[in-house]
């Protein structure tokens, strides 16, 4: 019995051995599970390590390691945002007329024509710039289209080409579509969620929040400019001792105590300002930090839309459809109305617009016939 294992090869035990090993490291088909693509509902086997996989019929992306966080303060945050939209329109109206008191004295003593003028273009520019406001704020940012998805016959080759799962709105979601928490809703072409208007910025209101950030940089300028001119006309006069100076010359010391000087007594001349030289020099204070934070943000939305992109999508590595070219004709395809402009005119003036063909004239003389009868 001990002499049985001497009567094998020695070659026998190792190749046995060999096989257990590449046994042991080759993966069995019974080891892969079977998942259903969200997409197109096929069967897909796929080893349980994919945790991101790409459906070869319709290009759905399923990511396995998804997972819902639970937004317990939504309703909270939309009630915030709903509040700080509330007050920014109160600010605005408090502008606008506080302006308009403050600064119609001065433009009306120059001349009759003058005061009309000037506050012809505050009210156009108050009017432009709430409308656009609103309709940024209260406007939907870009609901996605309703696609078929989750059955075969229905969803083509491709159909679903690079889609995702939104876990919260149960719904697929195309490659330029975010989900937002503070608004709870999935945005088409989402630039970002803005709290000053307490809404997202997608595909439906972005044109109309560049035109109030244009609307708003062009009427806080206007502000700045017509509140610094009427200051200056009914500011009490700002009375001080100027310094001698020797032979002439000014050195630092002497620099600084005549700034001091004449800070302090501008200082003093506001203890005789009226209540509209106050409401003046607050406009102009608002007004001009107002500009430049806008200013800056319009400026870096305009360098988005030359680019073709959103602000998500600049910062993201995935590279949007049809966009990334930096062009002027972006700008173009930006801010060109989808619709034809014949669409809000008048029933009667789309019919003049149509082309005069035969049969419509016939039509008519048919039409006259009949009447005369």
């Amino acid at each position: 019995m001990d002499s049985a294992p001497s009567d094998l090869p020695p070659s026998t035990v190792p190749a046995t051995h060999d096989t257990s090993q590449e046994e042991h490291f080759v993966p069995s088909i019974s080891d892969d599970q079977e998942i259903i693509c969200w997409g197109c509902g096929l069967r897909l086997l796929l080893s349980p390590y994919a945790a991101i996989f790409k459906c070869s019929w319709c290009g759905a992306i399923t990511n396995q390691n998804a997972w819902r966080s639970d937004n317990k303060y939504f309703w909270w945050k939309r009630f915030q945002d709903r509040c700080f939209v509330s007050v920014l329109l109160v600010f605005m109206f408090f502008m606008i007329c506080g302006g308009i008191w403050a600064i119609y004295p001065v433009v009306f003593s120059i001349s009759y024509f003058c005061g009309i003028v000037t506050i012809t273009l505050a009210i156009l520019l108050s009017i432009s710039t709430i409308v656009t406001f609103s309709l940024s704020a209260f406007r939907c940012a870009g609901a996605p289209p309703i696609i078929p998805w989750c059955s075969y016959p229905i969803v083509g080759k491709g159909g679903l080409e690079n889609y995702t799962y939104c876990l919260y709105c149960s719904r697929p979601k195309s490659p330029r579509t975010h989900h937002c928490s503070s608004c709870g809703m999935c945005v088409l072409n989402m630039d970002h969620h803005c709290p000053f208007i307490g809404n997202c910025v997608g595909a439906s209101n972005h044109r109309c929040f560049i035109l109030f950030l244009i609307s708003a940089v062009t009427s806080t300028v206007y502000v700045t400019i017509i509140s610094a001119y009427a200051a200056l006309h009914i500011w009490p006069p700002v009375l001080y001792k100027p310094l001698d100076l020797l032979n002439g010359l000014v050195s630092n010391q002497a620099a600084f105590r005549t700034t001091k000087e004449i800070l302090f007594a501008f200082l003093r001349s506001t203890l005789f300002l009226s209540p509209r030289g106050f409401v003046l020099a607050y406009l102009f204070i608002a007004s001009a930090s107002v500009e430049i934070g806008l200013g800056v943000l319009l400026w870096q939305q305009l360098c988005y839309i030359y680019e073709g992109k959103t602000y998500l999508s600049h910062l993201s590595s995935r590279e949007s459809d049809g966009a990334g070219q930096r062009d002027c004709q972006n700008f173009v395809r930006f801010f060109s109305c989808a619709h034809s402009s014949s669409r809000y005119l008048p029933n009667i003036w789309k019919s003049r617009s149509r082309p005069y063909t035969v049969s419509r004239f016939l039509n008519f003389l048919s039409y006259r016939k009949r009447h005369k009868k």
